[in-house]
């Protein structure tokens, strides 16, 4: 698709999820560029870049996933080497903005460490972001640089509709995913119902109630992201002793921490749909339970706009409403 006369583009990858880069350039049609990234015995990074990046247009690909200061770090660390090998515009895709959820202040003496990590891109060198499914949309405002900002919405809808479940609803885990969960019902024609739950603890929640009908009807959970999937499966438990027919999930992260794997593996959900934006352990990703999407063709034809300078507006999933 893409061909080598018809610019100066180079992708790099750091080591948090180099098949999803790869799957990235296999779209472009271009090679991975080339990098040497180790760590020293005492856990410092060290990258070299192997190619001339000099007046270039770069990507580079890092998902900010578990180890997350790590591969931040690593992002930083490669963001400065390209700047300083004078590449002329530098571009972070980011398909998993970590540090989103700590976006605002809500309990005194904490950090806004989402713009934190904003800060600590722009120094580094960052000219553009390009991102997935930010836990809240503000983030964006965060940046003094611009921001495009995709959704893996459509790829899992058209997953979804194609597996022609009947009498469908789709539900929100909570009050704060009902415009996702109101964007996903009206794609896929569905009615709609929002969980109330309290949280207890970080990570640490309890379905309360229910609101909407789902009695006999076949549950679809949409979110963002599932961490420790404690509040996926306590929404299975809800939804199901409301006399749901079955329940099945899905997600644009896989972050999916901790007890996550044993909690999916052993709960009575019928299916995870997520997508690749983070690598899944290799028991999770055997799990038959979880399915995984590629947003690689999204973010591939996302980097190849950006770099023709044409619109990227029509890749923007922007009736969410």
């Amino acid at each position: 698709m893409y061909s080598s006369d018809n610019g100066r583009m180079l992708v790099f990858s750091g080591r948090a999820n180099t098949p999803l880069a790869e799957e990235i350039v296999k779209y472009l049609g271009i090679p991975l560029g080339k990098t040497v990234i180790r760590d020293f015995s005492d856990q410092e990074i060290y990258v070299r870049i192997e190619e001339n990046v000099r007046g270039r247009d770069v990507f580079v690909v890092q998902p900010t996933c578990f180890p997350g200061n790590t591969n931040i770090m690593e992002l930083l660390i490669m963001i400065d080497a390209l700047r300083r090998a004078s590449a002329k515009r530098i571009t972070a895709v980011i398909p998993y903005y970590g540090y989103a959820r700590q976006d605002r202040k809500c309990e005194p003496r904490v950090p806004i460490t989402s713009k934190l990590v904003a800060d600590l891109l722009e120094t580094a060198g960052t000219e553009r972001v390009l991102t997935v499914d930010l836990h809240a949309g503000q983030i964006q405002g965060f940046f003094n640089i611009p921001v495009d900002h995709l959704f893996a919405m459509n790829v899992l809808v058209d997953y979804i509709r194609n597996q022609n479940l009947s009498n469908m609803i789709v539900i929100s885990p909570d009050a704060g995913g009902v415009e996702r969960a109101r964007a996903y019902a009206k794609r896929l024609d569905s009615s709609l119902a929002i969980i109330d739950k309290r949280r207890d603890a970080p990570n640490e929640a309890k379905a309360m109630n229910i609101i909407g009908d789902v009695k006999g009807k076949v549950a679809f959970i949409v979110d963002d992201m599932i961490d420790t999937a404690g509040t996926l499966m306590e929404a299975t438990e809800a939804l199901l002793g409301a006399g749901a027919k079955e329940v099945h999930a899905c997600c644009s992260h896989p972050v999916l921490s901790g007890p996550a794997a044993e909690r999916i593996s052993a709960s009575a959900i019928k299916s995870v749909v997520t997508t690749n934006t983070i690598p899944l352990s290799e028991g999770l990703s055997q799990n038959p339970k979880v399915k995984v999407l590629s947003v690689a063709p999204l973010l591939g034809e996302a980097i190849l706009r950006i770099h023709e300078e044409t619109s990227v507006s029509s890749l923007f999933d922007s009736t969410r409403e």
